[in-house]
């Protein structure tokens, strides 16, 4: 079996990304392929990475307030392209009270500040699909 390949996003104008080669490391260090796309990525840029890198998933990052419509077309595009069985899911400053709209949209999981890396890499393990 191939390991899971995830991408690991910074979408929109947020400069801030410590947390997400955090993340990545953690998901690397876990096992998994990473590829960590860098700052100020488009919806578009990073749904063609995840397609490019046949991804089995796609971490967003996102502290900017933006995380609605930026989630919202990641999980758009995705779908137009036929790759809707790419796991959607990410973190950062995320209000509670967005969540479950998120969820609605099609995003599978959302972390918030102060969760532990073992927290990640254990959803990841149990929720993204091992390939044949």
């Amino acid at each position: 079996m191939s390991p899971v390949r995830i991408v690991v996003a910074k979408p929109g104008l947020d400069g801030h990304d410590r947390g997400a080669k955090v993340v990545a490391r953690a998901l690397r260090d876990a096992g998994m392929e990473v590829v960590y796309t860098g700052l100020h990525q488009t919806p578009e840029q990073i749904v063609e990475a995840a397609i490019q890198e046949d991804a089995d998933a796609v971490g967003l990052s996102v502290l900017s307030g933006a995380h609605l419509t930026l989630f919202k077309r990641t999980v758009e595009l995705l779908a137009e392209r036929d790759s809707a069985d790419i796991v959607v899911f990410g973190g950062g400053i995320i209000p509670e009270a967005d969540v479950t709209e998120l969820e609605a949209m099609g995003v599978r999981k959302i972390f918030g500040p102060g969760t532990s890396m073992r927290a990640i890499v254990d959803w990841a393990k149990e929720n993204i699909g091992q390939k044949v």
